[in-house]
């Protein structure tokens, strides 16, 4: 069991799709009783046992299906009558996805950037602020966050980007919103949004078809201009309009 609970991390940090199969009760004889748990993987493998044979087959394929509804869900089992087990108990087996730890990549230490991590260092986020330049974080306070001083395009590939990202492209400089944007656009991530003008905007948006980065469809998906149109006049309300989308696209997952 002990090592069930320590392999959930490692699932987190890798960003990989599973789910936990926990027998919660059981009726007759069955193969192991309740609190059995086992991992399974979006791609069938598993680690643990809940009682092996048919039973277990079922419930990968129960777990995946899961997993792909990003979903809980409650399955009950007759041994004999559903699986043709001679132990013929019944048990039920509670099902949940492992919901991965939701990151928020902030590019850009900024007026915009400080106050997002201000607003944001209280919720379920791991909040990461990156920027290359040496002395921007000087004058911030102790919030809760990751401070990163790298050159973007340097750090950009390792970064390990997955559905429970949420990013925001909020530097100092067009050209660097952009090339981070274009990097960004075609990984995976539960929220992209860059800050800017509708002229940027539109700009930007016709540089990307244009060069053939990605399509329409994934263009349209980006949140820019970036937050919750609340007549944002200075930086402190812009971020409460940024902080304010991510809340409504990570309680909306």
């Amino acid at each position: 069991m002990k090592n069930i609970y320590n392999k959930i991390p490692e699932i987190q940090e890798a960003g990989e799709q599973a789910a936990v199969c926990t027998i919660v009760s059981t009726k007759g004889s069955t193969p192991l009783k309740a609190g059995a748990k086992m991992i399974v993987w979006k791609d069938g493998r598993i680690y643990g046992t809940i009682g092996g044979g048919n039973l277990e087959k079922k419930v990968i394929s129960n777990a995946i299906k899961v997993i792909n509804n990003n979903a809980v869900q409650l399955f009950s089992h007759d041994l004999k009558s559903q699986h043709s087990m001679c132990c013929g108990g019944r048990l039920e087996i509670f099902i949940e996805t492992i919901m991965q730890e939701k990151k928020l990549y902030i590019f850009g230490a900024g007026h915009v950037g400080k106050a997002i991590v201000k607003y944001a260092q209280d919720l379920d986020f791991e909040i990461f602020v990156i920027d290359d330049r040496p002395n921007i974080f000087d004058e911030w306070e102790n919030y809760n966050y990751n401070k990163m001083i790298v050159n973007f395009s340097k750090i950009l590939p390792s970064l390990p980007f997955n559905n429970s990202s949420f990013i925001v492209i909020a530097t100092y400089e067009h050209s660097i919103d952009r090339e981070i944007l274009t990097f960004c656009i075609n990984k995976p991530h539960a929220y992209l949004g860059m800050i800017g003008s509708k002229r940027k905007i539109d700009v930007t948006k016709k540089m990307i078809l244009t060069a053939g980065i990605t399509n329409q469809t994934q263009v349209d998906k980006v949140n820019m201009p970036i937050g919750v149109d609340i007549y944002a006049k200075d930086h402190f309300e812009i971020a409460l309009s940024i902080v304010a989308e991510l809340i409504k696209y990570k309680n909306s997952k």
